[in-house]
């Protein structure tokens, strides 16, 4: 399923299965929603900058804080 392109990426090929008396609109809806589980958008998003690898590990650290402040209610009386 996956072809390389001249630039060495990867392209995938989103297909949709779609029976003949099914409606165009219910197509596209899985169409979308399959676009938006495979994540494309969001490595167009990480590959149009480069992040160091100590600042991607640093902003994970900080939602991890985050997270659990969150779980054990510190954040509930603001």
């Amino acid at each position: 399923m996956h072809s390389q392109t001249e630039k060495g990426g990867i392209n995938n090929m989103l297909i949709i299965d779609s029976k003949d008396c099914e409606n165009i609109d219910k197509a596209l809806k899985k169409y979308k929603k399959k676009y938006e589980k495979s994540r494309v958008l969001n490595q167009l998003r990480d590959r149009q900058s480069f992040t160091k690898p100590s600042v991607r590990r640093r902003t994970q650290v900080l939602k991890a804080v985050y997270k659990q402040q969150l779980a054990n209610g510190e954040f509930a009386d603001k």
